[in-house]
């Protein structure tokens, strides 16, 4: 495939660098430990990697904090560290998207640490100033989105932590400097960006509108629709419609590439602490509407259940506490064999679920934290720790259990880590699920594979074969071939769909059940792919 139906063909692993592996001590996952485990990243099937933020930052929020563009987090190592791990990764033909925070920066960014001291000083308009708050907006993270500057007797902006103030792209030196940033790092071979929160930098305030104003598609093509970044692959995280998205991701647009849907993820309400009562239904149902939508419009969709700002998607699933490896296979099959780009988080591919912890102290994540303080005086304990274990970001952003030695970090570090880890860390981790009969690797390790050999999975059409609920089945269609894929969900079932495969000469190619038994009884979580090539 050539245009941009050639990133159909990738399948990208994001990698949270703080967390993935740490070779010296410390405690904090760095550059060199990713070097150290790169053959993990081969062995699973990916190729491409996106890498959460590295840059310079003081962690306010993890790395979203950017106190330096072109400069590597001194916990992460160096930028001769960085050009090392992109040689290895073009060894084994794996792509390197890199994080885009492009919204905000730090409040120990050069640009505001001086133009916070003076209206008169240049980087003073940098950044959204006003004498009183101009509106009741709130931050992301809690609180009023805008902060009080005893310097310059103004409030300044901030759409998430009072950390990170929010860059003034009405200011052309700032879309100036950006381009500067992305040709940075273009120019060092970077082969694409994830931009963070990429619509929010875009304000109308006459329209009272946080995010998505009307200069939006100008500023990103502005950013990506030049010489030097036309090729770039570019995926922004936005809050879209329909209409939105077929404008922002249009052919021709000059704009991006993709952007991250998040529907399915939202089927429980928008209130991630409390949510409403979560359906596997609800996300098939969303599924087919993008699918449909997608392919009927040229666009390409997102796939993903997991990422380092959600807790672990097998967690919402009540049933996955008995049927952890079954849950987990099907919900990969479910996913990775739709039309579209795969994204795979670490900890994800064997199975990771979501910490418990009774105490606070357990937790880094500032809107945890912010949620925390919010909530203790009138929310009992015992439930306020209950909200946040189902809901913290830190979830995912706990190291990576490399194995089950809890008292050696589980393979993560041999210093005190920078989070607690995972309080399931014994019982599920990579070294455990690789050795056991059902292990969530080697089943992703297969699909991935499955993935790359067929092409019908990676460019067909999408039909819906489903004819009931508790269950999803859909063929892919590409050329002489077609995939069907059946994921039968919590309970054991007949699934009436079999007698149209079964008439239509559809063969089972792969199941996460030992053996691929022909018949309309599926049991819990149940997932088989047949084959059908066309005459």
């Amino acid at each position: 495939m050539k245009g941009r139906e050639q990133f159909l063909d990738w399948i990208v692993y994001e990698l949270y660098p703080r967390s993935f592996y740490d070779s010296d001590g410390d405690g904090v996952g760095d550059i060199k430990g990713i070097l150290e485990k790169i053959d993990h990243l081969s062995e699973l099937g990916v190729n491409a990697l996106w890498l959460c933020p590295c840059y310079k930052s003081p962690n306010r929020d993890n790395g979203y904090d950017i106190s330096d563009y072109r400069k590597i987090m001194t916990e992460f190592g160096t930028l001769a560290d960085w050009k090392r791990l992109k040689k290895e990764l073009e060894k084994r033909q794996i792509k390197l998207i890199m994080d885009l925070v492009a919204n905000h920066t730090s409040s120990q960014h050069e640009w505001f640490v001086k133009g916070r001291k003076s209206k008169t000083h240049p980087f003073h308009d940098y950044y959204i100033w006003a004498d009183e708050p101009l509106n009741d907006w709130k931050s992301v993270f809690g609180g009023s989105a805008w902060e009080y500057n005893e310097e310059t007797d103004e409030y300044y902006l901030h759409s998430f932590d009072k950390e990170q103030p929010d860059l003034n792209w009405e200011n052309l030196k700032v879309r100036k400097e950006m381009k500067e940033i992305v040709d940075y790092w273009t120019e060092l071979g970077v082969d694409g960006f994830r931009c963070d929160v990429l619509d929010f930098i875009a304000k109308d305030f006459q329209k009272d509108k946080m995010y998505n104003g009307d200069k939006l598609h100008d500023y990103v093509r502005e950013l990506f629709n030049r010489k030097e970044t036309k090729e770039l692959f570019t995926v922004g995280e936005c809050k879209f419609d329909e209409k939105e998205i077929g404008l922002i991701c249009g052919k021709d647009r000059g704009e991006l590439t993709a952007v991250f849907q998040f529907d399915h993820l939202h089927t429980e309400g928008v209130n991630k602490y409390l949510p409403t009562p979560f359906l596997l239904d609800d996300v098939r149902n969303t599924l087919v509407k993008w699918q449909k939508f997608t392919i009927k419009n040229g666009l390409l969709y997102t796939i993903f259940t997991d990422n380092h700002d959600e807790p672990f998607f097998l967690s919402r699933i009540p049933q996955a506490k008995k049927y952890r490896y079954e849950a987990a296979t099907a919900i990969a099959a479910m996913f990775f064999l739709l039309r579209g780009i795969p994204f795979v988080y670490q900890g994800q591919e064997y199975g990771s679920v979501n910490s418990k912890y009774r105490k606070i102290e357990k937790f880094n994540d500032v809107e945890t934290l912010r949620y925390y303080e919010e909530h203790k005086d009138s929310v009992s304990k015992k439930e306020l720790m209950e909200r946040i274990n189902r809901a913290s970001r830190d979830n995912a952003r706990r190291p990576f259990a490399w194995n089950g030695k809890k008292g050696k970090n589980f393979g993560f570090s041999t210093g005190k880590c920078w989070l607690a880890l995972s309080s399931e860390g014994k019982k599920i981790n990579l070294e455990t699920d690789q050795k056991s009969e059902k292990s969530v690797f080697k089943f992703y390790k297969a699909l991935f594979a499955f993935r790359r050999k067929n092409e019908a999975v990676r460019y067909g059409d999408f039909s819906d074969w489903t004819k009931g609920d508790g269950r999803f089945v859909y063929v892919r269609t590409w050329k002489k071939q077609q995939i069907a894929v059946c994921c039968n969900f919590e309970s054991s079932q007949q699934l009436s769909e079999m007698k149209r495969l079964q008439k239509e000469g559809f063969s089972p190619v792969m199941s996460n059940y030992e053996g691929q038994p022909f018949d309309e009884d599926f049991r819990p979580f149940e997932a088989v792919i047949f084959e059908k090539i066309l005459p």
